[in-house]
């Protein structure tokens, strides 16, 4: 008896893979919305050239980290210890300006939605086990 072969497609995922997946894709809604939230920061709390300063210098000062250190082909890329305190002092950046420049609770879902990435981050065994060589 021949077995069919499983379809190539999302479909033929484990449900471990396609919840790694899903995890991929929030987690980079949550690094838009992490810049959003800065960026939204910097305009809505001051005035004049700061205003601008901040609303542009914030977001592109923590996507400058976040490429050099976060990203799958980073420069230098980091593992755990450094990359946990790292993940959560930009993520922290993130709930931190919403909760200043913004409705509390939108911060709060935020910071929740930060720390389920996480755990399941780290449930999935998404992380990288040693720094990956910098692309040339």
């Amino acid at each position: 008896m021949l077995v069919a072969e499983r379809p190539w497609g999302f479909e033929s995922l484990r449900p471990h893979e396609r919840m790694g997946y899903a995890n991929d894709g929030l987690r980079f809604l949550l690094e838009l919305a992490m810049l959003a939230s800065l960026a939204y920061w910097g305009f809505a709390e001051h005035d004049g050239a700061v205003q601008w300063l901040l609303g542009l210098g914030a977001p592109l000062l923590v996507a400058a980290v976040w490429g050099a250190f976060m990203a799958p082909r980073a420069s230098h890329p980091t593992t755990d210890p450094v990359r946990l305190p790292l993940e959560i002092a930009l993520f922290g950046s993130g709930v931190a300006a919403l909760c200043v420049a913004g409705p509390t609770a939108l911060a709060i879902v935020f910071g929740a939605l930060v720390l389920a990435h996480l755990a399941l981050t780290f449930a999935l065994g998404q992380r990288p086990a040693r720094a990956v060589p910098p692309v040339p």
